[in-house]
């Protein structure tokens, strides 16, 4: 399996400096970062590590739910995932990932809303970036369109 890179440019202090952070192996895009839009409550037109790895793990656990629900012997006709992830201050210091709430709303053929149910929950256990965040708290929301 390939390795996938992505860079990232800074220039500045933390709270005066910004960056961008380039998706280096596919050259799909290049995003601004910038920490006091990471902390705000709108990004406005900025990036940040939380909402990258929500990206990742909505897209992850989609692939892998649907390959959960084929070996359970459905047929994934669509699938809609959201992943919230909230950054919160560390009581040991700076700031922390405190949790990740994954949202599924599934149109599956072959499965009732308990195999879909069921599907979803291995899903989350087995998708690689689940697997990375292990120490975060995540929540899963699964229920049939």
């Amino acid at each position: 399996m390939p390795t996938r890179t992505s860079r990232t440019a800074w220039n500045g202090t933390l709270m005066e400096g910004s960056g961008q952070v380039e998706l280096t192996s596919s050259g799909a895009a290049t995003f601004d970062v910038s920490f006091p839009k990471r902390a705000a409550e709108s990004a406005d037109g900025t990036t940040s590590p939380e909402e990258l790895i929500a990206a990742a793990h909505s897209s992850c656990f989609a692939m892998q739910l649907s390959a959960v629900i084929a070996e359970a012997g459905g047929t994934p006709v669509a699938l809609e995932v959201t992943a919230d992830v909230t950054l919160r201050p560390d009581p040991a210091g700076g700031f922390r990932i405190s949790g990740i709430a994954l949202t599924v709303r599934g149109e599956v053929e072959g499965l009732d809303a308990d195999g879909f149910r069921t599907a979803a929950e291995t899903a989350k256990a087995t998708c690689p970036v689940s697997k990375a965040l292990t120490g975060t708290e995540i929540t899963l929301d699964a229920s049939l369109a």
